[in-house]
């Protein structure tokens, strides 16, 4: 009697449309006896943690592959710990402050109480199974983020409902618009005094420009926020204030006249509402004559208009709830059922080529003392089994995967196969990146191609489609914009330094290692302060090496003020040959970032295929090192005017020649320094407002906002990255710990003279 209490109290949260009470009263009767069985049959008890192993390889149409992302502190990894709590996978809540939650497993996530690195858990929920990725919310992780949503179906965005969109929400939802991917919102911390589902849902709108569909309205607001109703069944939920099963429990039943007056009349307006916003996108008719339709049927359709809506990226569903109060989190899988699409759902043209043979995309690598580079793999199409060979297509490399699991946070399930739509982890990948495409063979690559080709060649002459490719697109990695020189304890320590940089950069695509010319000192190349930190302290609690930092330094950019033209002749003999190149080039600022490569009349014609390879290869290498401090060059135009080789003149000759008449060229045109000026949102009480705009002032700041946020003021500014070392420390002291703030970055900006000036002088020693 006890079970089937429960059933019909949890019964509720489904978001299937169960309009009345005699379906709901079949489905929990038909569903205790389904529960009963698989007790008998498996021998699960209430409090039994499952296995990742109880739904291996279900089919494509149950399977949900998401993420969730959000700014920092709005509460992702809370919310992901309900979620395997509720489906059955742990046996008691973590929390992130007290460093016991899944899948922050890092000793840095734990001692920070941040997100640093994505982490992949799998779990069932009501016959569905979910490939969850936690994603961290630091603007110096965003890579994370995008690597992720490169192989998710879905995502989940988390908003702290008492602020709205921020900073690092609109940077997580940009990276899911440009990825395609469908969207749920779940506005949490409704518990909280500045709780507003009003105002978040206007930012969602304003901020983000999309297209909110209210699904559920909170009962109560701040530390009164008890419930919330179902606006597509017209049911509400209700926690108990003393709540001993951990939001487990809680009473689900129809709306009634006898409710609070108040209650149904918002009800009322927001269910209305939410069907005009349906009817206006959905090709589906909600015909709303009660007297034709039954609550049953009007439920099914207008969770099948929802579904369409959310599918087609023309609405995201908004639903609410208090992860750390237990509340609403069991909704919201219901909702990533009904609503995110599966694997199936999701057009990826390139799989047509493979067919029913294995294609899929590595898009993470970790490495494990025992067993050495596990790489993340999204199967698109066939199936991954353990113990077989696979094709590496980008390396062209054969090898042998040795194991196969399900990742589970930092503990995973070793299983024999499995099918498309999945997330795997695989053993035995030593050649396979980021961003690889693996298929089964160099034969299942080769029948592709050939697919293809004849594709190509029924194509009509003169087509400007651009040509399809074989290669799943991998992941864009951000340039860093903080460097820093990195020193063993002593030079016998210098390869086993080596060997960690490069385990750590093949984890990390955006670090980027690299050797200093004149110095030969390491130098490390990261997205900010707490990054470069992180990879120190992981240097040093992994492989036990007690590193040596420099001090940060900015990574500028140079361009140049006006047009140049050189004339440069190598003349060089080497051995018994004689080497002779002259180029002549003109470099001009251009608007766009990209550098360009131009050829005069006449001159690209006259060139030999490897000579005009070594030509570009030169102009490319001197983009490298700008003209004033040898930063990467931006914005430059070079046109090639004249280029005559003696024969007999190596392409290595030519290219060292190009490059040395660039940078004659380059500084004839005369340098200009390009400094990254980040976008900076601080969110401090009104009291101290004040010092906050007088110190921001003092860091060359410019001011383009300043916004109110419940009793709070947002301020938005532009500072050069230079200027926000040390910032978080000082923002603390000058608002008594009382403000946060988050930081990306906006753009690159032409220097002031005076400035670059004493820049220059510095990095010369003369200052």
């Amino acid at each position: 009697m006890l079970l089937r209490t429960t059933v019909v109290k949890n019964l509720g949260s489904s978001l299937a449309p169960d309009g009345c009470v005699r379906h709901c009263r079949i489905r929990a009767n038909t569903w205790c006896r389904w529960r009963i069985q698989a007790r008998r049959r498996y021998g699960f008890l209430p409090d039994d943690v499952k296995s990742v192993r109880s739904v291996v390889n279900p089919d494509v149409s149950k399977i949900r592959n998401i993420g969730i992302m959000a700014h920092i502190d709005a509460g992702k990894t809370t919310t992901t710990e309900r979620m395997l709590y509720y489906s059955g996978y742990t046996h008691s809540l973590g929390d992130v402050d007290d460093g016991d939650t899944v899948t922050d497993f890092m000793a840095q996530e734990r001692e920070r109480g941040i997100t640093i690195q994505s982490a992949a858990v799998t779990f069932d929920w009501k016959e569905h199974r979910i490939n969850l990725i936690d994603t961290p919310g630091h603007v110096d992780f965003t890579l994370e983020v995008e690597r992720a949503l490169r192989v998710l179906d879905g995502a989940v965005a988390v908003f702290d409902a008492s602020a709205g969109v921020e900073a690092q929400t609109l940077t997580v939802w940009r990276q899911a618009d440009k990825h395609h991917v469908p969207r749920v919102c779940f506005l949490n911390k409704m518990d909280k005094p500045g709780a507003n589902l009003s105002y978040s849902v206007e930012s969602i709108k304003k901020k983000l420009k999309a297209n909110p569909i209210l699904l559920q309205i909170p009962i109560g607001s701040g530390k009164g926020f008890t419930g919330l109703v179902n606006l597509v069944t017209s049911q509400r939920m209700m926690w108990p204030q003393s709540d001993d099963s951990n939001g487990r429990v809680f009473v689900t039943k129809p709306l009634s006249s006898s409710d609070d007056p108040e209650l149904l009349r918002h009800v009322r307006e927001a269910r209305n509402n939410l069907i005009e916003q349906v009817k206006a996108v959905s090709y589906i008719y909600l015909v709303l004559d009660r007297m034709y339709l039954t609550v049953f049927f009007l439920c099914a359709k207008l969770q099948m208009a929802v579904r369409r809506v959310t599918l087609a990226q023309k609405g995201v569903p908004v639903l609410c709830g208090s992860a750390l109060r237990n509340k609403g989190v069991q909704p919201l899988l219901d909702a990533i059922t009904a609503y995110l699409p599966a694997p199936n759902e999701r057009h990826h043209d390139l799989v047509q080529w493979y067919g029913n043979d294995l294609c899929a995309l590595a898009f993470k690598v970790v490495h494990d003392k025992q067993r050495g580079p596990l790489v993340f793999v999204r199967i698109y199409s066939g199936a991954l089994k353990a113990q077989s060979a696979v094709h590496n297509i980008n390396r062209n490399t054969t090898e042998r995967m040795s194991r196969l699991m399900v990742p589970f946070a930092d503990q995973h399930i070793e299983i024999p196969s499995l099918t498309a739509g999945n997330i795997a982890l695989t053993v035995g990948l030593k050649q396979t990146v980021t961003g690889d495409t693996i298929v089964a063979s160099k034969s299942s690559a080769s029948q592709a191609a050939r697919r293809l080709l004849e594709l190509e060649e029924k194509k009509v002459k003169g087509s400007d489609k651009e040509a399809e490719t074989l290669i799943l697109a991998g992941v864009e990695v951000p340039d860093p914009v903080f460097f820093c020189t990195i020193e063993p304890p002593t030079m016998a320590k210098q390869a086993d330094l080596d060997h960690a940089l490069a385990c750590l950069q093949r984890e990390d695509p955006s670090l980027k290692v690299k050797t200093d010319p004149d110095s030969g000192q390491t130098i490390l190349c990261g997205m900010g302060e707490l990054h470069i930190e992180i990879i120190h302290d992981r240097i040093r609690r992994e492989y036990s090496l007690e590193t040596y930092l420099g001090p940060l330094q900015v990574a500028y950019r140079e361009t140049v003020l006006q047009s140049g033209c050189a004339v440069d002749t190598l003349d060089r003999t080497l051995g018994d040959r004689r080497h002779v190149v002259t180029a002549s080039l003109q470099v001009s600022p251009r608007e766009e970032t990209a550098c360009d490569i131009a050829y005069g009349e006449g001159v690209a014609e006259n060139l030999a295929p490897d000579l005009k390879d070594a030509v570009e290869n030169g102009i490319h290498s001197a983009y490298l090192q700008g003209p004033l401090l040898g930063f990467p060059a931006q914005g430059v135009t070079t046109v090639v005017q004249a280029v005559s080789v003696q024969s007999g003149t190596s392409v290595a000759m030519v290219s060292a020649c190009v490059s040395r008449c660039m940078l004659k060229a380059m500084k004839q045109a005369g340098g200009q320094v390009l400094e990254p000026l980040m976008s900076l949102e601080i969110t401090v009480e009104a009291e101290h407002l004040s010092l906050v705009l007088g110190d921001l002032a003092q860091r060359r700041g410019s001011i383009q906002d300043i916004q109110s946020r419940q009793d709070c003021k947002v301020v938005l500014a532009s500072v050069p990255l230079a200027e926000t070392m040390g910032y978080s420390t000082m923002l603390r002291t000058l608002t008594s710990g009382s403000a946060t703030f988050s930081m990306q970055l906006s753009s690159y900006e032409a220097m002031n003279p005076e400035i670059q000036s004493a820049l220059v002088n510095k990095m010369a020693g003369l200052a």
